[in-house]
């Protein structure tokens, strides 16, 4: 039978069908998932609803039926009979029983559903507070939440209807710049689990270091360097003058520094799990800089990257020239890689996340579905969709919805 052949009545109770909240609580153990649908499964009632829920060896089982047909029907069995029984059976496990009678199923969820994601180190009971109300403030509903992962931060997700996303995440940003949490709020449905192209910033978020720094440091000019960048960084400055004059101070630099800067090169905490985990579930991963490719390729290759883009340090007889050649990768550009790192993995812009932590990411930010500003300045942060203040990179997959089991069978996988 077609599921469009399926009587209404079976399929979802009207508002007038009896039915009865059956809830199961104790000690966990197997079988009793199993045991409780045997119990009920002598009085041929129709499950409706199942929810249940382990923690710290603890169950919660709730499961909504429709109630057997009274005395005199066909079955010959009564509601009270079906309540004995589960009590009975629940007794012998040493587990409590609690049976509601009601009408219809459950009422519907509101429109306007959206998921938030409040990450915590730690997360206190005094932030979780504060974020239910101001959801609930806004009008939503919490309909369920549940803990995505315990390492390296809490992370826990509500599933929420009845407000706009825009209008939560609006509200929610305030909070978690009150509680200094970190929260994402993004809308619900299939998009959120099929964005398929991640596209980062290399320099502090894929790695710790400024790679111009690194070089800057070879060639004795490293405090010079750090100032402009920083500067560059802030948008106190436009980013191209700032490359081409902090490219400038490494004139006469032997070329041999690259192998030596590469060696220098420390990951983010997290970059390799967040991209592994990625991977292993079917994403593409790029990265943008506007730092040089003699640094990106090599992360390219270890971390095995689908798309890579950066500026290029001009070589000249075994020496750097002090300049940059090719197409420069400023803030259009990287929102313009975006683009074309989309079209050619066939992904809707929607349908990407960009990660940065500059004002030179603010356009790839804005551009993707998700943007999240990591360990950003203050200016990224507030115009970013989200922003992650923990630094651990892999944080960002709880933002997508995966949970730490999904990261740890990707370890797994891989080994």
């Amino acid at each position: 039978m077609s599921a469009s052949q399926i009587p209404p009545a079976t399929a979802v109770p009207g508002d007038d069908v009896p039915t009865l909240l059956v809830k199961i609580f104790g000690k966990d153990r197997p079988g009793i998932t199993a045991g409780l649908f045997d119990t009920l499964a002598a009085y041929s009632v129709d499950v409706v609803d199942i929810e249940q829920v382990v923690t710290r060896g603890r169950i919660v089982l709730c499961v909504l039926v429709t109630s057997p047909v009274p005395a005199g029907g066909s079955s010959g069995v009564t509601e009270g009979d079906l309540r004995a029984t589960v009590h009975s059976w629940a007794e012998s496990l040493n587990l409590q029983a609690e049976i509601i009678s009601g009408t219809g199923d459950n009422r519907p969820r509101g429109t306007g559903r959206s998921h938030v994601t409040v990450l915590g180190h730690p997360l206190t009971a005094e932030s979780t507070a504060a974020i239910a109300a101001a959801i609930t403030g806004t009008g939503a509903n919490i309909d369920r939440i549940f803990r995505l992962a315990k390492y390296p931060v809490t992370a826990v997700e509500f599933a929420v209807s009845g407000t706009a996303t825009d209008t939560l995440r609006t509200t929610l940003a305030i909070e978690a710049a009150a509680l200094e949490v970190d929260i994402a709020v993004v809308s619900s449905g299939l998009q959120r689990r099929a964005q398929r192209l991640v596209v980062m910033d290399v320099d502090s978020t894929l790695i710790q270091d400024e790679v111009i720094e690194l070089f800057a440091a070879h060639a004795g000019c490293e405090e010079e360097v750090a100032a402009v960048t920083t500067a560059a960084m802030r948008g106190e400055l436009d980013f191209e003058e700032s490359l081409h004059a902090r490219v400038a101070l490494l004139k006469g630099l032997d070329a041999s520094v690259v192998d030596l800067v590469r060696k220098e090169v420390r990951l983010t905490p997290g970059a390799r799990t967040l991209v592994r985990t990625l991977k292993h579930l079917g994403y593409q991963v790029g990265v943008v800089s506007g730092g040089f490719t003699q640094v990106t390729d090599a992360l390219q290759e270890e971390l095995g990257l689908d798309f890579a883009s950066a500026n290029t340090l001009e070589i000249v007889d075994g020496k750097l020239t002090g300049k940059v050649t090719g197409e420069i990768v400023d803030r259009a550009g990287k929102a313009r890689l975006l683009r074309r790192f989309a079209q050619e993995a066939g992904v809707p812009l929607a349908q990407t996340v960009a990660i940065g932590d500059g004002a030179n990411d603010l356009d790839m930010l804005n551009a993707a579905g998700l943007g999240v500003a990591f360990n950003a300045k203050p200016l990224v942060r507030q115009a970013a969709h989200t922003a992650v203040n923990v630094p651990f990179l892999d944080t960002v997959l709880y933002l997508l919805g995966i949970t730490r089991e999904e990261v740890e069978a990707a370890d797994t996988h891989d080994d």
